[in-house]
């Protein structure tokens, strides 16, 4: 059995050394990162409760408003024989459809709903809502001033039966 081999460390003067040699690159590098303006991040959360709240009152141009004409939104089914991978796909159209419906409509007071801006940079957003219902996972994109939501993944808030 060969013996370990040992490496000789730097003292804690080189090792400051090095630090103090390469602090001035950490700012330029933390510059280079993309800074979003305040009211980006404003317009970003805007649209999301223009999703979300739009939704629950049954204000189909608000929903409108927050998503991409063509928005995909789907949700990943439990599995079954005949289909390994199902997906329940639906459109931008198909969701206002569902908001003029009503059928996503909810009282006021049970709106326990949470906006979560998990990511953003100067072009793209990415943001997780949950209610009692469901949760989406959301895709934002800038076009011009504006932010649009281009795609959702959603889980219902039921047992599945994959998971029980």
């Amino acid at each position: 059995m060969s013996s370990p081999i040992s490496i000789p460390l730097p003292g804690r003067p080189v090792v400051f050394a090095i630090f103090l040699a390469l602090a001035p690159a950490a700012p330029a590098v933390a510059q280079d990162l993309p800074v979003i303006a305040q009211a980006d991040e404003a317009k970003i959360r805007e649209r999301l409760h223009d999703y979300i709240d739009g939704q629950l009152e049954g204000n189909a141009p608000r929903v409108a408003r927050a998503l991409h004409p063509d928005l995909a939104k789907r949700a990943a089914l439990p599995g079954t024989e005949r289909e390994s991978f199902p997906l329940r796909r639906m459109t931008a159209d198909e969701l206002i459809a569902l908001t003029v419906r009503g059928e996503l409509k909810q009282p006021r007071r049970l709106w326990d709903r949470t906006v979560t801006l998990v990511y953003h940079d100067n072009e793209v957003a990415i943001a997780r809502i949950d209610t009692p219902w469901f949760s989406d996972h959301l895709q934002l994109a800038r076009f011009g001033k504006d932010w649009l939501i281009v795609n959702a993944l959603w889980v219902p808030k039921r047992a599945r039966k994959d998971t029980q």
